[in-house]
């Protein structure tokens, strides 16, 4: 099974003012520490874009590149979403990974308001989804589309408007989908064959909740404690692990705990909760296959 680390782990995100950043150098390092080999890239900015560079670095650190998360805005007639493409792509191809992590952005920072979208923008949505997937299929990768909170595509009844509306693939967020009202378990049963990669999350429903009920925006129930080392919270990792392995998944499981940090973490800080998490997968992987 094919499994890899990610920069969000270490607190590291797009949104300006999403806590402290890390260096690369450390969560690289650290990635190395809890025995991951692979990782998805991060925001913009946090690996060189130069090509040369980002490939050196990687391999400098015994890592290979599974994908990247990309924002991009799909919903306005008068922008196009391959503009936002470009660059991640060109850098993912060099990096040699498989998968573009396509969000459903707003086009506004962070993930704690979206607008709703009429029916003429759910039509240009869906039609830039499947433009931007053969674009990105023409370069030898595949395009998945990630429900994701605070994004366009959330809750269950978008993400069916994309199944029946696109032919874009998934990446099964076991977390934002659950924070977002669907069942990851139910949609991994349902359309195993449209799912081609994942990022698994553990969650706190109780926190999860109120951010559904808008007691906690998105950020607070971060900061709160909203998503924990696998194993440790309300999603059945191994059950979908285990269901998408019945199903024939082939991509890879991507371990993310989304984290918000204070400031330069002393002693272990992110990497304990990591190595819980790789512990955990581990044994949910021999479960699979004894």
């Amino acid at each position: 099974m094919k499994i890899a680390g990610a920069p969000i782990s270490w607190g590291v995100c797009e949104v300006p003012g999403w806590g402290h950043q890390l260096s690369a150098d450390r969560v690289l390092t650290e990635m190395r520490q809890a025995g991951l080999t692979a990782t998805e890239l991060g925001p913009e900015g946090f690996l060189p874009t130069d090509t040369t560079e980002l490939v050196q670095l990687l391999d400098g650190y015994g890592l290979s590149c599974v994908g990247g998360f990309v924002p991009v805005v799909l919903y306005r007639d008068d922008h196009d979403p391959v503009d936002d493409l470009a660059g991640p792509l060109e850098s993912l191809i060099a990096a040699g990974a498989r998968v573009v992590v396509l969000a459903a952005a707003t086009g506004s920072e962070g993930y704690d308001t979206r607008p709703r979208l009429d029916d003429a923008q759910w039509r240009t949505l869906l039609s830039n989804l499947d433009r931007l997937s053969d674009l990105v299929s023409a370069r030898g990768l595949t395009a998945v589309l990630h429900p994701h909170v605070g994004t366009m595509v959330e809750t269950r009844a978008e993400v069916d408007r994309v199944l029946t509306g696109s032919r874009i693939a998934l990446c099964l967020d076991t977390g934002h989908l659950l924070i977002g009202g669907t069942d990851p378990m139910a949609l991994t049963t349902e359309v195993p064959e449209r799912i081609k990669h994942a990022h698994l999350k553990d969650v706190d429903a109780a926190l999860a909740a109120k951010v559904q009920s808008g007691e906690l925006t998105y950020t607070q129930a971060v900061s709160a404690g909203m998503y924990v080392p696998l194993g440790a919270g309300d999603v059945d990792i191994a059950g979908i692990v285990k269901a998408l392995e019945q199903h024939g998944f082939d991509g890879w499981y991507v371990m993310e705990q989304d984290n918000i940090l204070d400031g330069e973490p002393v002693g272990e800080g992110p990497l304990g909760d990591v190595l819980a998490s790789v512990s955990f997968l581990q044994g949910a992987v021999a479960g699979v296959t004894s």
